[in-house]
Parts: structure tokens; C-alpha cells; sequence
């Protein structure tokens, strides 16, 4: 926007360069007559050739005159502006600070701009000089802790137009789009990449099913921004070194199935890894994150996981408690409304360093069914067709054992030789454990170690073996459904007492005290025998007596519908369809009856009038 000086400069110089224009036309003019130049030649040369030029001082002048007319009617707006900006300067220097009972913290705020506004550059960004009027222009329209200044423009106040219809979602048919979506740059987005183009044709099958369930059913789309923050440098990104050495991959499994069902849903999705990345996607002012966004979130929701959600805190400012109904949390452990309310737990002493967001608990989403209170997300496992299956229970090899876990350190477990020699004496124990030049020497010589092998090799590995043993750590990852999935037995520990934030040391300062009855409590409970078996690994008889009755047992390859493709896309799009916690807790009122024509179809995905559960 330019100032006087500099309106009055441009005006003045179109002015100049028409005038000169109009002198090099006359001069050009009164050469042509001066000349013999038409005589004779009036058949070759008719002289309307030459009358446009006529026409062309004509339009010049008309133009040097509106340009003239411009000039003097800017010169009195500025000489107005001048004095209107006289005025404003002595209300800018002359603002008292309102006393209104709708603003309570009004004072307070101000007082507290007065001392601190220096602190975030963010402040001088929204225009925040020092004065007072700056200040309360600041907290009327960028934040909303005082009333709006009388002399303020008030165009914000003007009913906004509706907002234009929503694309509808529609269901994608190839998933090319979503691993250019997802970048380069980290060994954990290689692996989450792998792991979508392995499963690709699965999860194209399993979206034609669940489409043509719902039948055409209209669908807005949604914005939807995921942020991995476990995967930012910010947050230390300890899992991509690790990815090619052993280390945890359920996150990135439960993350990589997120991501595909979300896309195949048909909605809009942008993927960020960094801050940088979130902090531009928000709109986050310059500064150090007091200030909320400079404009409107422009997604309507956000997949994130601990490590994000502190990050959002950090740099949304105010924006991050209105918008905070929109965050879904990936939380593989779950999160107990008693850690999640602030007031409560600091009242009853429940500690921990990833509690007190006050968000809904259902906007935590596990990897496994743990408890009502929080929405289950889950994954999904490789699925067979009839042919694989029958392969599967032929080429069983009865007294082959495989052993759950990659890193060296789950075989420094106190105890394990007496199982381990009871084991030996009926199976091959096979092993998968990383090293890069020498065997581990905490794996006994009598296991065949593989290494790390690649997932197709240990989807080939479990479909030869009978038995998949857990050691009683990791808890709760994807391995055991796989290896049931893939025809095996997963034998585990149980726990006595159960494990959980009070006594062992893993799960200290998680914000829940859900007590761990076994290594995997989803496949005890919701899968048990013949698939699962749970014993005490300390009483030799009873684990002795197991392995002899797995040995004999056949079983079937078996895998939970919700951790098939088409459960997990069914369970995303019943909780984007269903579930809002942006809506006001009032509910709505029951609609007037309607003829039969009149009413839609009821959804097969809806919740039922007295359901608790999707």
C-alpha cells in the first residue's frame, strides 16, 4: 500500500509520460503535412490509412485529462486522510483500557501486554507497538479477551457469505498418490511405504467391499492433516535409526494403515514429519507460539500423536484450545480419563508427563480394544485367500518354535533357560534377532538365528513354524496377530502380579493404570485357546504340559475382522462419520416425522439409540 508521497509521485509521473506522448503525436503530425508525401499517391495510399492516428490523440487526451481529475481528487483524499489521521493518532495515545463484565480478564491482559509484550515476536507481528491502543486492538481482534474499540473498522463484524458445498468423498482406486504424499527422507517412511505397496491390492479389494455396503451413500470430504511427531527431529526421532536394526515397529504399522485407510476413504490428507512443515501447514505467526494462528484452521482434522499434540501446544497459542475438539491422538497404550482432567489429577496425584490434555477421552485411539473410554483404531494384518490357507496347514512343521522380538536385549529375560530347555527338548527354535557381524552372544547356540530378515521372509518363516513364544516383552505389538494370522500358536507368559505404572518400570509415567494380565491381553482375552496359550512360565509342568497339547493341536490360520482391511476402513469411517467433538453438548432436537419417501435410509454404520460402541 503506498503512502502520500508515493501516490502523489505516480500520478504525477502518468501525467508527465502522457504529456510527452501527446508532444511526439504533434510533432509526428506536422512532419506528414509538411511533405509531398500524399500527392499523387491518394490511389496507392488512401489517406483513412492515416486517420486512426487522429483517432489516437483523441483517446490520449481523454486519457491525460482523467489522469489530471485523479490526481486532485487523491491530493484531497490524502489532505482528509492527513487529518483523519491526526484525530486517530490522539485515540491511538488516548485508549482506556474498558471495564465490562463480559470481559472480566480484560485489565488483567493488558496488564500483563504492558510488561510482556516484548517477550514474543509474534506480539509486533499482529501489530503490537507498545501502546495501549495497540494492546487492546490486539486482545479484541487477534485474541478475544477484551470488547472491540468503538473507532475500530468493523468490517469483520459483516455476516460472512455461506461457505460453498463440500466436495464429496469418493473412494480411491490406486494409492500412487498417497506414497508421494508421504515423502522421502527417513528409513521409517521407506518402511511405512513398503508396508503400503505390500498390502496395496488388499486394501483395494477391501475398499470396493465397504463401498459397495454403503451404497453410495454421500460423503463429505474432509481436510486432514497428519503429523507424526514421534518422527520429528524436534522430538529426537529415536525409531528411523533404528528401523533397520531391530528396533519397535508397531507404531509405524498402526501410522502406515492410518494413512492408507484415510486415503482410500477418499479425503483430503497433507502429511508432515517436521515442525517446519506443521508450523507452515497451521499458519503459525513468526514469534515463539504465544500468539494463536493468523488465520482459520484449515483442516478439519488432525491425526497426531503425543509428541505432535505438544508440539501444537507450543506454537497454536490460543488457537490450540479452540481447535483442540478436532485432534485425534494416536496413543498406542491408551490414556485414563483420571490423567487426562487436568483439576482431577493433580488433585488425586495422578502424575505423569503425558497427562493433563482435558481433551475427550474418546479422541485417543489405541492399537488394541483396551477400554471403552477411548476410541480403538487397531491395524491390520496380512489376509489370506482360501488357496494360501490350505498351503499353510500342509506345509506346517510341527516341532518348529519362533521366537517374538528382534533386539538381543528381550533374551537377557531372568529365568528363561529353564523354559528355554524345555522347549529345546521337543522344537527348533528358530530366531530373527538383528546383528551386524557377530551372533549375539545372549542368543543360546542351540536357536538359529536369522537376523533381521525382511517382512515377506518372516511372513514365510511363521507360515512354516507351529508355534510363535513370546518372553514377555514387547507388550501389545502386531507380531502375534500376524503369526496367528499366518496358522501359528502364540504361546506367552502370564503375569504375576500384572504389570502397570505401579510396579514396573515400562510403563511408569504412561497415563493409565491398566494392569497387563500377559505379554498380549487382546490375544488372551478376545482370541484365547487354541489359537493363544497363556501359562506360567515359572511352573515347568504346566508349561511342559502346553507345548506337548500345541504340538498335537491343529489349528487354523485365523485373523480378527477388525484387523482385516475392510474392518479397519468400516471402524475410520464410522468415527469421521460419527464422531464430533466440536459440537455443543446440548443434543439436537428429534426431527419432525417425515412420509417414508421423504426419510434416508438408515446407516448400517450408525449407532444404535441405546449403542455405547460403533
Amino acid at each position: 500500500v503506498m503512502g502520500a508521497l508515493e501516490s502523489r509521485g505516480v500520478l504525477r509521473r502518468m501525467s508527465d509520460m502522457l504529456e510527452m506522448l501527446m508532444k511526439r503525436m504533434d510533432i509526428l503530425a506536422r512532419l506528414e503535412n509538411s511533405t509531398d508525401f500524399h500527392k499523387g499517391d491518394e490511389a496507392r495510399f488512401p489517406l483513412d490509412r492515416f486517420q486512426p492516428a487522429a483517432g489516437l490523440m483523441e483517446r490520449i487526451q481523454a486519457i491525460a485529462q482523467n489522469v489530471s481529475d485523479i490526481a486532485v481528487k487523491v491530493d484531497q483524499i490524502l489532505r482528509n486522510s492527513l487529518l483523519n489521521g491526526k484525530v486517530m493518532e490522539g485515540r491511538r495515545d488516548q485508549c482506556d483500557v474498558p471495564r465490562d463484565p463480559k470481559y472480566p480478564d480484560c485489565a488483567g491482559k493488558v496488564e500483563w501486554m504492558r510488561a510482556r509484550w516484548t517477550s514474543d515476536p509474534c506480539y509486533a507481528f499482529f501489530g503490537v507497538d507498545g501502546t495501549e491502543c495497540s494492546f487492546l486492538i490486539y486482545l479484541s481482534e487477534v485474541e478475544w479477551f477484551c470488547p472491540a474499540l468503538p473507532w475500530r473498522n468493523r468490517t469483520g463484524a459483516l455476516p460472512s457469505p455461506p461457505p460453498p458445498p463440500r466436495p464429496q468423498a469418493a473412494f480411491r482406486r490406486d494409492l500412487a498418490h498417497l506414497l508421494e504424499l508421504i515423502g522421502t527422507g527417513k528409513e521409517s517412511l521407506s518402511f511405512m511405504k513398503k508396508r503400503i505397496r505390500h498390502l496395496a491390492q488388499q486394501w483395494l479389494r477391501a475398499a470396493r467391499r465397504l463401498e459397495q455396503k454403503l451404497k453410495d451413500r454421500q460423503r463429505d470430504q474432509k481436510h486432514i492433516l497428519i503429523h507424526i511427531g514421534f518422527l520429528t527431529e524436534e522430538s529426537g526421532d529415536v525409531f528411523s535409526p533404528r528401523v533397520l536394526k531391530g528396533g519397535p515397529l508397531g507404531e509405524m504399522v498402526q501410522w502406515a494403515d492410518i494413512l492408507a485407510a484415510l486415503f482410500l476413504l477418499g479425503h483430503s490428507l497433507r502429511v508432515t514429519v517436521s515442525l517446519k512443515e506443521l508450523q507452515s501447514h497451521l499458519g503459525v505467526p513468526p514469534g515463539r507460539g504465544n500468539c494463536p494462528l493468523t488465520s482459520p484452521l484449515p483442516f478439519d482434522l488432525i491425526y497426531t500423536d503425543y509428541h505432535g499434540l505438544q508440539q501444537m501446544k507450543q506454537h497454536m497459542g490460543l488457537s490450540f484450545k479452540k481447535y483442540r475438539c478436532r485432534v485425534r491422538v494416536i496413543d498406542t497404550f491408551g490414556t485414563e480419563p483420571a490423567y487426562n482432567h487436568e483439576e482431577y489429577a493433580t488433585l488425586r496425584g495422578y502424575r505423569t508427563n503425558w497427562g493433563y490434555w482435558n481433551l475427550q477421552p474418546a479422541q485417543f485411539m489405541t492399537m488394541f480394544p483396551h477400554t471403552p473410554d477411548n476410541s480403538f483404531m487397531g491395524f491390520v494384518s496380512e489376509e489370506l485367500n482360501k488357496t494360501e490357507r490350505q498351503l499353510i496347514k500342509s506345509n506346517k512343521v510341527s516341532s518348529m518354535a519362533v521366537v517374538y522380538g528382534k533386539e538381543a536385549s528381550i533374551w537377557k529375560v531372568g529365568g528363561k533357560e529353564k523354559f528355554l530347555a524345555i522347549l529345546n527338548k521337543y522344537m527348533e527354535i528358530h530366531g530373527t534377532v538383528y546383528y551386524e557381524t557377530q551372533r549375539p552372544p545372549e542368543v543360546p547356540p542351540f536357536v538359529k538365528n536369522h537376523g533381521l530378515l525382511p517382512q515377506q521372509e518372516f511372513q514365510q518363516l511363521l507360515r512354516k513354524a507351529k508355534l510363535f513364544i513370546g518372553f514377555g516383552f514387547p507388550y501389545e505389538g502386531p507380531a502375534p496377530l500376524e503369526a496367528i494370522a499366518n496358522g501359528c500358536v502364540f504361546l506367552q507368559a502370564r503375569f504375576s502380579p500384572p504389570h502397570s505404572s505401579l510396579n514396573h518400570e515400562f510403563f511408569r509415567g504412561k497415563p493409565t493404570s491398566r494392569e497387563v494380565s500377559s505379554q498380549h491381553p487382546y490375544a488372551e482375552d478376545f482370541i484365547g485357546k487354541p489359537h493363544v496359550w497363556t501359562v506360567d512360565y515359572n511352573n515347568s509342568e504346566e508349561f511342559e504340559a502346553a507345548i506337548k497339547t500345541i504340538m498335537r493341536t491343529q489349528v487354523d490360520p485365523y485373523l480378527p475382522y477388525e484387523y482385516t482391511s475392510e474392518g479397519m476402513l468400516e471402524r475410520i469411517h464410522a468415527y469421521i462419520q460419527h464422531q464430533d467433538f466440536c459440537a455443543t453438548s446440548s443434543p439436537p432436537a428429534p426431527p419432525k416425522a417425515e412420509s417414508p419417501a421423504m426419510q434416508s435410509p438408515p446407516s448400517p454404520l450408525a449407532l444404535s439409540p441405546n449403542g455405547t460402541h460403533l
